[in-house]
């Protein structure tokens, strides 16, 4: 193999892991954005827990944000709560750094 292809191979690796460390500082940041809109919505323990899971499966609908925010905002309207799209991406920008950090921590 050439330095060439080393190199290469090198840059493939790298923008692997961090396409992986991405999508789960993502996951991470909306698991904690799902417990934090489970507490608006008075849940706990195991409830809250697999409210916040609903939130992180919503984010395979379609890339971006939106589809997080559109299921949040449905479930707040069912449940009689106000929440904002400028709430949520609040919460959202928010949470970021602390998921990342947490991610950070784990490896």
């Amino acid at each position: 193999m050439s330095g060439f292809d080393d190199r290469q191979k090198g840059f493939e690796n790298k923008f692997k892991h961090d396409q992986e460390l991405q999508f789960k500082v993502t996951a991470r940041r909306n698991k904690l954005v799902g417990q934090w809109v489970a507490a608006k919505f008075g849940l706990a323990g195991e409830a809250a827990e697999a409210y916040a899971k609903e939130v992180v499966a919503a984010d395979f609908d379609k890339p971006g944000d939106d589809d997080v925010i559109e299921k949040i905002q449905k479930d707040a309207g069912l449940r009689g709560v106000a929440l904002s799209s400028a709430d949520i991406k609040a919460q959202l920008e928010h949470f970021m750094p602390i998921a990342k950090q947490q991610i950070m921590e784990q490896l």
